[in-house]
């Protein structure tokens, strides 16, 4: 058998780091594991040392099994450009534009791909932990499912469904989602997860068993609420606007350096800051309206898989003109990717918005055209005199640059980005993980806000930092799991005979 599907009653139940958990878990007892999604929607994303484009939380689940993330991992991504549409990315690579409609007629065909993927890895792997989408009930998506039961069904794959138990109604939330099910794929169904519980597990008990009852399949296990859990949210929604991101330890000098993000209508690799949020002294917060840039020492506008809309968002939202406020005050602000396309004299987008040319923030003397293909890149050079490596996943290109000095400089002699005495920015993903980068980065910012008493701290290791978070899961999935019935599922599949919940209408 060798793998499992990890299911959800909702999206943001918990089946990202619930996968990651048991990949972590095995992979520490010696198994050789990969993670997979067949279909993830997010506009959160990294590239593959193959090349390719996967989702981010896959990239993060192939870390807890220490590997190198892989297309096969993630062998179908959808970006939302917009309410209506997404970009198809298969096997790593942009297979044009679809709608909610248009992609059910492909959806046969992915099928196929992502089957024959998952067998590649089976067959390779000791394990496979594969991660649902949103969550198995979707009845109105059943019959062109690809991620969850129709996965499952195609696999042969025993399915564990796990609930939110913070949420509220747990249990109706799993009761319900099986109930929904058709019959085959029910028998497919092996048992449940709880997740995110808070208090006395004992209090927990008569309900754990009257689900067993009612349904005929255990409760393999509750995990509690964990606080230091934070980082690689699989969906920016999962940020709390005006919250502080992660838990900041106090700062090492006399001050905190205060960062707002605008949290973009179409915000991509919002992980970026997590590496600043990681950082002592470091209080950094999601924003969507502008008089949260008044105390704000640093400004940094995430990516966007929607320039030109977002933009647009800004300037109604009045985060536009705070920001070129904040930047005309000498305060720093910086752009990743599609935030650092906002911050230059105009954008030329044919490609992505239609739009043609349109004004940007006019922070950076450069000019941004769309080019049909997609930069999918792992660059490496040299940032703040610092040696620096990222990812690129865009369309934009600089092609017009003013009197505006590289940020990064790469060993070929190309340059990239731009900066002035209190803007920069860049097309680089992942720059801020660079750790001797990111404390240079912010002696810059600290010194343009005045705030003369931030000092960065010495010690942050910023992969330290998320292997830490890796065996906090693997941690919770073997105390709090039922492992030996999680391995009697990967190697035997589901158990046979399970009841079927019969429904009736009256």
């Amino acid at each position: 058998m060798n793998a499992v599907l990890i299911a959800g009653t909702t999206s943001d139940a918990g089946k990202s780091v619930v996968t990651a958990g048991i990949c972590r878990w095995l992979a520490r007892g010696g198994a050789r594991v990969a993670p997979f999604k067949a279909q993830n929607m997010s506009n959160n994303s990294v590239v593959t040392p193959d090349g390719g484009e996967i989702g981010r939380a896959q990239a993060v689940q192939a870390a807890a099994c220490g590997v190198e993330p892989s297309v096969r991992f993630n062998p179908v991504l959808l970006k939302p450009g917009s309410d209506r549409s997404s970009q198809v990315v298969v096997l790593g690579r942009v297979a044009g534009e679809v709608t909610a409609m248009s992609y059910r007629a492909r959806k046969a065909a992915l099928l196929d791909t992502v089957v024959s993927t998952l067998e590649g890895l089976r067959a390779e792997y000791d394990y496979v932990v594969c991660e649902g989408a949103g969550s198995p009930a979707e009845i109105n998506l059943r019959a062109n499912d690809i991620a969850n039961m129709g996965l499952a069904q195609a696999a042969g794959l025993p399915v564990l469904v796990v609930g939110d138990i913070d949420r509220g109604g747990v249990f109706a939330q799993l009761f319900g989602t099986l109930a929904l099910l058709d019959a085959a794929d029910q028998a497919l169904v092996a048992g449940f997860l709880i997740n995110k519980f808070r208090g006395d597990p004992a209090l927990l008990e008569p309900g754990l068993d009257q689900l067993r009852a009612l349904t005929g399949r255990p409760v393999h296990g509750v995990l509690p609420w964990a606080e230091e859990l934070w980082l690689d949210a699989e969906d920016s929604l999962s940020y709390v606007a005006d919250g502080v991101i992660g838990r900041p330890a106090p700062p090492k000098g006399a001050q905190w350096l205060r960062v707002a993000v605008p949290r973009l209508p179409r915000i991509s690799n919002a992980t970026d800051v997590e590496a600043l949020a990681a950082e002592p002294g470091v209080a950094v917060r999601f924003v969507t309206e502008p008089s949260r840039l008044a105390d704000a020492d640093l400004v940094v506008l995430p990516g966007s898989k929607s320039t030109v809309a977002d933009l647009d968002w800004l300037r109604r939202s009045g985060l536009a003109e705070a920001i070129r406020a904040h930047a005309r005050a000498g305060l720093p602000v910086a752009g990743i990717c599609g935030g650092f396309q906002m911050l230059t004299r105009r954008i030329v987008d044919e490609v992505e918005s239609g739009s043609g040319a349109v004004d940007g923030l006019g922070l950076l003397d450069l000019e941004i055209e769309f080019a049909p293909r997609k930069t999918l890149a792992r660059p490496c050079g040299q940032a703040f005199g610092e040696p620096v490596h990222g990812y690129e996943i865009h369309h934009g290109v600089a092609v017009r640059r003013g009197e505006l000095a590289p940020l990064v400089s790469l060993p070929d002699g190309q340059v990239e980005g731009g900066v002035t005495e209190s803007v920069l920015g860049t097309h680089w993903h992942g720059l801020f993980e660079n750790d001797t980068f990111r404390r240079a980065f912010l002696s810059w910012a600290a010194r343009r806000a005045g705030r003369d008493g931030f000092e960065p701290a010495d010690g942050t290791v910023f992969a330290e930092v998320r292997a830490g978070q890796l065996d906090l899961l693997g941690d919770l999935v073997e105390k709090h799991l039922d492992t030996d019935a999680l391995r009697r599922l990967l190697d035997d599949g589901a158990p046979t005979g399970l009841p079927l919940l019969h429904q009736e209408l009256r």
